[in-house]
């Protein structure tokens, strides 16, 4: 990334005491960015937010809920950003099917507000909106899907980030075009890495699991899925909001970011790996009773991003999994969690600058 670039930019991040959204804060901050954060109290204890102590580097630290349309409003006028990142969300499927109407009010109303406050912000050039790659209407394809595909979504998460990406559409036609306002999505694969302790997501749940020397317990494991480590799409992220200071509406429109095709793998593939990185007491079993409609086969096209911004992934899935149980092996062995953030990040970049 380009440090010049980013010094003292202002930055608004929604989301950013979440897991992707930590990651992305503390790698902003690493550019000099000046960065301000909307977001709820973290989402999991422990959490990367306070473990790494994301808070320290931070211009501005708002609470504040998404349905709040008045306090988004007030936050994102008070911040006067150049540019907003919007990763805050209600992000996980099975969360979904237990509380639809809490996941429909953030991930759709929650934009709504923000983009609606954003459109009464003069500051504001551009503005990335991170979906998924749940948002496609899921065809069982063997191929990957790619940025013209169908909006939909079986389970109410998925269904919601696909209202979140027409949603996005409108405003962009509608207000924000004509204002000079970039507005762009960003559709990443299934992240993994450092910090996430979520409940119901594969690696955390396998981890917890490793640490406590119990099976863990999974389900489908024939599922696939395009598995990358959260630095890789973070840096699509990065990359494309750089294009949308720069170029405008040449690239304000929908882009995935996601692992080469070699990299959607099924959950057991995952399993096994992830269980011989960690080590011979790492062990797991079947989940056998009945669980909601989850897609079998998942996988992004990212011919666009390459092509289009030059951006491609850089750390294979080997090295992504091995990347998350270093960072998780240190983590419990007492490790300064900032500086490992940090170092990370600083590894992928090195890895760029080789392969470039």
């Amino acid at each position: 990334m380009n440090a010049s670039f980013w010094a003292g930019r202002r930055v608004l991040l929604t989301g950013h005491t979440g897991f992707k959204g930590g990651w992305l804060a503390l790698w902003l901050q690493q550019l000099g960015a000046e960065v301000h954060g909307l977001a709820l109290d973290p989402p999991t204890s422990p959490s990367l937010f306070e473990a790494a102590q994301v808070a320290q580097g931070l211009a501005s630290d708002a609470r504040v809920d998404l349905r709040d349309s008045a306090a988004v409003q007030r936050t994102v006028q008070a911040c006067k950003p150049e540019l907003v990142l919007h990763m805050a969300a209600q992000p996980l499927v099975r969360a979904s099917y237990a509380d639809p109407v809490g996941t429909y009010a953030t991930n759709v109303m929650g934009t709504l507000h923000l983009l609606e406050a954003v459109r009464h912000t003069p500051s504001v050039r551009a503005v990335l909106n991170v979906t998924t790659d749940k948002c496609y209407e899921n065809r069982e394809w063997p191929w990957g899907y790619r940025e013209n595909e169908a909006m939909g979504g079986h389970d109410p998460y998925s269904s919601s980030k696909a209202c979140s990406e027409l949603l996005t559409a409108a405003y962009r036609k509608s207000f924000l075009a004509e204002r000079g306002v970039a507005l762009a999505t960003a559709r990443a694969g299934n992240v993994i890495g450092g910090g996430d302790w979520a409940a119901d997501r594969l690696v955390p749940d396998l981890l917890r699991a490793f640490e406590r020397g119990e099976p863990a317990t999974i389900r489908r494991p024939q599922a696939v899925r395009p598995w990358q480590h959260v630095i890789e799409p973070l840096s699509g992220y990065l990359r494309l909001a750089e294009r949308l200071l720069v170029d405008g509406q040449a690239v304000a429109e929908g882009w995935n970011f996601g692992p080469e095709d070699r990299d959607a793998r099924t959950v057991g593939w995952i399993v096994e790996r992830l269980a011989a990185l960690w080590g011979p007491d790492a062990r797991w079993a079947l989940e056998t009773e009945g669980h909601p409609h989850e897609a079998h086969t998942l996988k992004l096209d990212i011919s666009k991003a390459r092509e289009g911004l030059n951006w491609r992934p850089h750390w294979g899935l080997q090295q992504a999994l091995q990347r998350t149980v270093e960072w998780h092996k240190a983590w419990r062995g007492g490790a300064d969690v900032r500086a490992l953030c940090l170092q990370q990040i600083d590894e992928h970049q090195r890895t760029h600058d080789e392969l470039s």
